[in-house]
């Protein structure tokens, strides 16, 4: 890609993430502080009904509807996959091709600090991170790669990414989250606008992720019925090394349930709330030190 010609910031995709929900309110109220000269940006709420009812959703999970088998009919039945629809045609109005840049803003319950979720390893990207790392050393990298049009609002561009932020509690703000997540977003504008211009402001050429392995449910019995806490060793530990042997659930009853896994991994999302509906008590991650390549942008 030469050029980045538009860049959509959505926030609220789900309902009770109220960081994003009035980032988004603020960038509407005051536009001039994502107008940059190089690109056209695009700010949106993504699931109104949600928040107004301060709930993650309606029906379903929006950030899950954007699938192509939703997408081209009108023979829908939930709010959130008619959203979904409405969503596509604002960033892709006729006879345009849809936004170059996907920022999506959300907050989780996990200690996740400032997190940049990709779902692909573009260039762009990468080196997006590198600089956004590079001026806050607080920013983490996770790699959750998927297809294109895999049902995240992320998905549907290449150079689609989240903003991540926590830990939080659903439904309220935190005006550190608040301050630290509006200087990311200026600070990723920055940085479009550079690419455009030629210019490379990235001062780094390695950069570390966290790149996901597999998703881990809690303990549970027969009929589904959670059987395990996270264990208090781990709890608030994202990003923090779990070694073979190391407790990662305690039962109801205070027996501990030992990381039977061969290798270190990195646990990530650890006890997100939104979570415990989708069976994930947390991700698996490996962390890997990549080095980087301006001449590829």
């Amino acid at each position: 890609m030469n050029q980045i010609n538009q860049v959509a910031v959505i926030g609220g995709s789900h309902g009770n993430e109220l960081i994003g929900v009035y980032l988004v309110k603020k960038f509407q109220k005051y536009p001039d502080l994502i107008k940059r000269t190089s690109f056209k940006t695009l700010s949106l709420l993504g699931n109104p009904q949600a928040i107004n009812a301060g709930r993650r959703y309606i029906d379903r999970d929006l950030n899950r509807c954007f699938l192509p088998s939703n997408l081209p009919t009108s023979e829908m039945s939930n709010y959130e996959e008619l959203r979904a629809r409405e969503i596509q045609n604002f960033l892709q109005t006729s006879n345009q091709n849809l936004v170059d840049v996907i920022i999506d803003l959300h907050t989780t319950t996990a200690n996740m600090g400032i997190c940049l979720i990709f779902g692909n390893m573009h260039p762009i990207l990468l080196n997006l991170a590198a600089y956004l790392s590079s001026i806050n050393p607080l920013v983490k990298v996770y790699i959750h790669e998927q297809p294109r049009n895999s049902g995240f609002l992320r998905s549907l561009s290449e150079l689609g990414f989240a903003i991540e932020v926590g830990a939080i509690a659903q439904g309220i703000l935190d005006a550190e989250l608040f301050q630290q997540t509006e200087k990311i977003v200026y600070a990723a504008l920055d940085f479009l606008e550079s690419f455009n211009q030629g210019k490379n402001i990235c001062t780094t050429n390695s950069l570390t992720i966290y790149k996901s392995i597999n998703a881990v449910d809690y303990p549970r019995d027969k009929n589904g019925e959670i059987q395990a806490m996270i264990h208090p060793q781990l709890q608030f530990k994202d990003y923090q090394p779990l070694y073979p042997g190391d407790p990662i659930f305690l039962t109801l009853e205070g027996k501990k349930i030992s990381y039977e896994g061969k290798s270190i991994v990195y646990p990530i999302f650890i006890n997100e709330a939104a979570y415990y509906e989708k069976g994930i008590a947390m991700y698996f991650s490996y962390k890997q030190e990549i080095e980087l390549s301006s001449s590829s942008l």
